[in-house]
């Protein structure tokens, strides 16, 4: 059984790999767009700080490893069902260049294989519904506001300046801290993700004794995972949401890292895995938004249609993968009581 707990923890590191390439384009886009960082400096300081983020808290990780469904129905299956489920999915968006979020995709992917494992009673759904959908939706519109009003400030303050390339070489190297508040920020909510699902494996083995505490050694690897992850670039998204979205400046780029990076570390210390993506993309719409024809809808409406279809999406497929699983494996005969 030894053999299960590590393929588990490999392939929960896939995933936090393939999040680290995925979600990269939501940190770097901005200061990219706005020419204030080169992709290859943008990507390193990305990574750097993915890296310091994932020390920040565990509250997101407690969150889903304790509150999201009912742990005695979580068996080894229900974990490789629903990692190879939110893998196929960020593949599979990042194939067509969709800023999808990887945060949703492994939540509806761990849903849907515990429904297979057992009934729909299983979930915890004041949890899904108050921590994860109200979240979902509110993410997004919070930061377009935050990154909107922002900008609106910061275009008032120029526009008094009788410097105007001086004032946006500023606001440029301040874009080397919002940028990296932002990276930091990504590093404390999604590298809890991979932590909680690694947590669960070591639990059910009787590695560990509880769930509430995550080992340094699983952060140290969930983190060096991630960085390596973003190291690997992702250009497919870089491409959609530096170039489709909206129109990016220095103030447009500050405004909308700064708010965004600020609404995530804050749902991160109160335990909410919002996504980091949806979080972006919204304070880069708001952050583009002032500026004539700032924002494509018609990108924005495809982003949308793949942030709803995710969390359904990935627990159907879940749930087929679990039931496929079930079929040729059994259940393994070893589950999570928490």
């Amino acid at each position: 059984m030894m053999i299960v707990l590590v393929s588990i923890i490999i392939i929960a590191l896939f995933f936090e790999f393939i999040n680290g390439f995925h979600d990269v384009a939501n940190v770097v886009a901005t200061p990219i767009a706005s020419k204030s960082l080169s992709p290859y400096q943008a990507i390193i300081i990305a990574a750097i700080f993915n890296f310091v983020g994932a020390f920040i808290g565990t509250a997101v990780a407690t969150t889903i490893s304790k509150g999201l469904v009912d742990a005695n129905v979580v068996t080894h299956l229900v974990l490789i069902a629903a990692l190879f489920a939110a893998i196929s999915w960020n593949l599979f968006t990042w194939y067509f260049g969709i800023p999808s979020s990887s945060s949703h995709a492994l939540i509806g992917s761990l849903v849907g294989a515990a429904i297979a494992a057992s009934n729909v009673h299983t979930i915890h759904y004041g949890i899904l519904v108050g921590k994860i959908i109200v979240p979902m939706i509110l993410s997004p519109i919070l930061a377009f506001f935050l990154a909107l009003i922002l900008v609106v400030i910061l275009f008032r303050i120029l526009s008094k300046r009788k410097t105007p390339r001086k004032s946006n070489a500023r606001i440029r190297e301040m874009q080397v801290i919002s940028s990296s508040l932002l990276a930091l920020s990504h590093g404390s909510n999604d590298a809890q993700k991979t932590m909680s699902i690694i947590t669960l494996a070591l639990f059910s083995f009787g590695v560990l004794t509880t769930v509430s505490h995550i080992p340094v050694w699983v952060i140290c690897l969930c983190a060096l995972t991630m960085a390596l992850g973003t190291l690997s670039g992702g250009m497919r998204i870089i491409k959609t949401l530096t170039t489709r979205v909206a129109k990016i400046g220095p103030a447009n780029g500050f405004a909308a890292e700064m708010s965004s990076g600020l609404l995530i570390l804050g749902a991160s210390h109160l335990g909410l895995p919002v996504s980091t993506t949806q979080a972006a993309s919204g304070s880069i719409m708001g952050a583009g938004y002032p500026e004539s024809g700032g924002v494509n809808w018609r990108v924005v409406r495809t982003m949308a249609t793949a942030w709803i279809l995710t969390l359904p999406c990935c627990m159907i497929m879940s749930f087929v993968a679990y039931k496929l699983l079930f079929a040729l494996f059994g259940d393994l005969g070893i589950s999570v009581n928490i």
